[in-house]
């Protein structure tokens, strides 16, 4: 199985525990959804069966969105009338288009510019429109690196200069990086995002922090209330934002 699929896969198997984790699933029905970060697009196709208007799929990988094209092409073609994806930059997308719902799932960590991206959603979403983000892991829980980093034991790419690790990552890269940042990480910490979603143009429907079902994750859900702890130990956000209708 190429690395493609993989991707396809891992990401299917994830959707299942997404919308639970909400206090409810939207009626998506007639609906135009936008989903950023779309991947290789199998949460689009996911979307698709509750019989929206219309959903695009947004990335900025090109490799995502032609894998995301041919698969809807070839395995999800009853979907072709509903579904596209587009390869751009949301912030420099031109498009006519509005939405009901923009929906995203594990990308606001890999989001540099998240303030930029709001204010573009924001746009983006007609009156009542709302967001429906769950990300994670944050950068500062203990494998927020999301392995890129190769420092390997918990919370060492917080505790090694950041110098160290690019050095040690760029003798084995073709293509030499100079931050973090170059690796897809944004390094939000939880103080931040809450920043840019409190102090943002939208309503706050919901937020909440580590949100799962899964037992290993009990003792950073305790450790996570004591406040020094908190930022060490929030690995997940799920988070309602709403543009509420001008009077």
């Amino acid at each position: 199985m190429d690395q493609g699929l993989r991707d396809y896969q891992d990401q299917k198997k994830s959707i299942e525990n997404f919308f639970p984790r909400f206090p409810s699933k939207p009626d998506f029905k007639g609906k135009t959804i936008l989903e950023f970060g779309c991947g290789r697009g199998a949460f689009s196709i996911d979307l698709a069966k509750e019989n929206p208007k219309k959903i695009v799929g947004i990335d900025t990988k090109k490799e995502y969105i032609e894998f995301a094209k041919k698969s809807l092409e070839k395995n999800f073609s009853q979907y072709s009338n509903k579904v596209s994806y587009v390869c751009d930059d949301i912030n420099s997308w031109k498009t006519e288009l509005k939405f009901d719902y923009i929906v995203t799932k594990e990308a606001f960590e890999h989001t540099i510019e998240l303030k930029k991206v709001l204010n573009s959603m924001y746009n983006l979403l007609n009156p009542n429109g709302s967001i429906y983000a769950g990300f994670g892991p944050l950068y500062n829980f203990f494998n927020g690196d999301h392995g890129l980093t190769k420092a390997f034991l918990p919370w060492f790419h917080l505790i090694l200069p950041e110098s160290f690790l690019l050095s040690k990552l760029n003798k084995t890269r073709e293509k030499k990086i100079n931050s973090i940042e170059d690796l897809g990480l944004n390094k939000y910490s939880l103080k931040e995002y809450k920043d840019f979603f409190y102090n943002s143009k939208f309503h706050i429907d919901f937020f909440k922090t580590n949100c799962t079902s899964n037992k290993l994750a009990i003792p950073f859900k305790i450790l996570s209330k004591i406040n020094f702890l908190e930022e060490y130990c929030t690995f997940n956000i799920f988070t309602v934002l709403q543009k509420k209708k001008p009077y």
